[in-house]
């Protein structure tokens, strides 16, 4: 429906009161189309809470924290030093929550791969298996693996065990993420199990926390970073999904990490063990000056602090043992109840907005010029899927080895690290360690080679494989089905 006139003249009024009120420079001179577009973007845009966060940040300036604390021990657990009996109860009961149903997975996909060179999101890309699976396959074989073993745990004869997907993309993302699912007919998962949803946007602003114009009828906007999943949950209808759905515990990651265990049983059985409303899995930072940030307490409340805020002889710091005491290394990879997802709403004003200095496409006010700017002339808004840490009632953090479950892909191939070369090197040593591990030998492994991959769908954590023990198999070895490793 149009927007009247009267409308028009109040949402003037109010970017006006807040200094805004520049957004209607060309307004008049625009078609009814325009201007109705204009006009819909605007009312999505909350001027004073843009005033707001500009000058929160604007003059914020990095410093060292000096008072901050490693995380408690009795609120960690370690999957490196936990027995196997801890381990298998902490399995045990995350698998029973998966064979009920009541979990999901919420999958931040809203990144392109244009730094990989490519021009699709970075779920679709190929990180030159020898079966030349996406990351989305990848992922999407390890929920249909999980939802097969978790079955053993149900008390049904013949359940209906379901992992639901939601899948965050982005404006330019959605599009051709959807049409890779519907292209690889959901990779085998039911289609009504997949759920897409958009990450919210904010509007660019000038240096001096004016809002810009991209074109004449249209408000330069941004991805408004990981932590924008809270209000896109809410905003899409997610939240009300999962809880029509029964769903009661969710796990959540980043699509470029091409190791990540989808719908982790141990992570979300450790988790619910330690009746945690939100957790965190981490790996050990590798070195003092590593660039990831790190799980600590700050003003007695937990939070991510980056490399670049501690002290580096604070960083240095190491404990009896000769392990950091900083160590706890975040990869954006959490455990959610429903309750707390549900609980974000009523803190989120109070989330830290981070900004970056961006060359942005505007608009010059003046002459109504684009303008392509050849250094930084704006700010973009952020905020980071951590931030909600502050407001937890018990975050619980576990510890992981990072060569079996964190290898993030970043940067273009060739670059040496967290790119297409070492994800593959991951992956397929990942596999080889599996075998080795059920008992197999195999040879004809040339050095900085590693001919070897095992599906998902095979095995999810090498188990499954035991048939293969004391076999002797020649490289190269590709497990794709069951059927291939009957014939093993």
């Amino acid at each position: 429906m149009p927007v009247s006139i009267d409308e028009i003249q109040s949402l003037r009024e109010f970017y006006n009161a807040a200094g805004q009120g520049h957004v209607f420079t060309f307004f008049d001179d625009l078609s009814t189309e325009e201007q109705q577009s204009l006009v819909a973007q605007l009312k999505d845009i909350d001027p004073s809470l843009i005033n707001c966060i500009y000058n929160k940040i604007a003059n914020q300036k990095v410093e060292l924290l000096n008072e901050i604390k490693p995380f408690p021990s009795e609120r960690s657990g370690s999957l490196l030093t936990a027995s196997k009996e801890t381990i298998d109860e902490w399995e045990s009961t995350g698998m029973k929550a998966i064979a009920q149903n009541q979990v999901a997975v919420i999958l931040m996909a809203g990144g392109q791969g244009s730094r990989l060179g490519s021009p699709d999101p970075k779920g679709c890309y190929d990180i030159n298996l020898p079966s030349h699976k996406t990351l989305f396959q990848l992922q999407a074989e390890r929920i249909i693996r999980l939802q097969s073993l978790a079955s053993q745990y149900s008390e049904e004869e013949n359940p209906e065990v379901v992992i639901l997907w939601y899948i965050m993309t982005s404006g330019p993302t959605r599009a051709a993420t959807m049409e890779h699912f519907e292209k690889h007919n959901y990779f085998g998962l039911k289609k009504s199990n997949v759920v897409f949803f958009n990450q919210g946007m904010m509007p660019c602003v000038s240096n001096d926390g004016k809002i810009l114009l991209e074109t004449k009828s249209k408000v330069a906007i941004s991805p408004n970073g990981n932590g924008g999943i809270y209000d896109a949950l809410r905003r899409d209808g997610v939240l009300d999904d999962l809880t029509a759905r029964g769903v009661r515990y969710i796990h959540s990651y980043c699509v470029d990490n091409c190791l990540v265990k989808v719908a982790d049983p141990i992570f979300i059985g450790y988790c619910i063990s330690k009746e945690a409303d939100c957790g965190n899995k981490v790996v050990r930072k590798g070195y003092p000056t590593e660039r990831i940030g790190v799980t600590c307490l700050s003003d007695g409340k937990p939070k991510i602090v980056e490399y670049s805020e501690i002290d580096p002889a604070m960083a240095a710091l190491t404990d009896s043992e000769g392990q950091l005491v900083y160590k706890a290394g975040s990869i954006a990879n959490h455990f959610y109840t429903l309750d707390f997802l549900q609980r974000v709403k009523t803190f989120e004003d109070k989330l830290d907005y981070h900004f970056a200095k961006k060359k942005i496409k505007c608009v010059d006010l003046q002459t109504g010029e684009k303008i392509l700017p050849s250094d930084p002339n704006g700010i973009k808004f952020e905020v980071f899927v951590f931030d909600v840490f502050p407001f937890t009632e018990n975050l619980a953090v576990y510890e992981v080895d990072r060569k079996e479950e964190f290898s993030p892909l970043k940067n273009a191939p060739g670059s040496g690290f967290d790119c297409a070369e070492t994800s593959l090197r991951d992956i397929t040593e990942q596999s080889l360690r599996f075998l080795q591990k059920a008992g197999a030998v195999v040879e004809n492994i040339q050095e900085g080679v590693v001919p070897v991959e095992i599906s998902p769908l095979v095995s999810y954590n090498g188990e499954g494989l035991e048939t293969l023990a004391g076999k002797i198999l020649s490289a190269p070895v590709y497990i794709n089905s069951l059927e291939d490793l009957s014939k093993l």
